[in-house]
């Protein structure tokens, strides 16, 4: 199975010169904890409601701050061609929960989860989720 046919389509993007006060009020709006951060077109970086709570209300940052100040800038996604176990296994490698999805072109077309891959693929999912479910990692703060 493709990721296309199991991420999300409806992506909410973040402007890098966005407030975060503005994208946690647009993620507790759309119910999400992941954005992609966008910058003219181009995918720049991801912020996740743990980057909020952890790059910025802990280091005190006011709620004025901007998405560039606590975005993750390591941007890693998955092409929207390729295979759900193949995607899953990686995301259990890397440790992440959640990935854009791009087309050829490296344009974003979704995003997908393990918990969508766990509805396809319920033992590559499994798998992944046990490995992003371990302490440590790059995305560990």
């Amino acid at each position: 199975m493709k990721v296309s046919e199991i991420m999300s389509r409806d992506v909410r993007i973040a402007s890098p010169d966005q407030t975060i006060t503005e994208v946690a009020r647009n993620m507790t709006d759309a119910e999400i904890g992941f954005m992609p951060v966008g910058d003219n077109d181009r995918l720049v970086g991801t912020i996740t409601d743990r980057d909020l709570v952890v790059r910025a209300l802990a280091d005190g940052l006011g709620g004025d701050a901007k998405v560039r100040d606590v975005m993750s800038r390591d941007v890693k996604y998955c092409f929207e061609d390729e295979e759900v176990e193949e995607v899953a296994r990686n995301m259990g490698q890397l440790q992440v929960r959640r990935l854009p999805v791009v087309n050829r072109d490296k344009r974003l077309t979704g995003v997908v989860s393990i918990g969508d891959a766990a509805l396809a693929e319920a033992g590559s999912a499994g798998a992944a989720l046990n490995k992003v479910a371990r302490p440590g990692g790059q995305h560990a703060q």
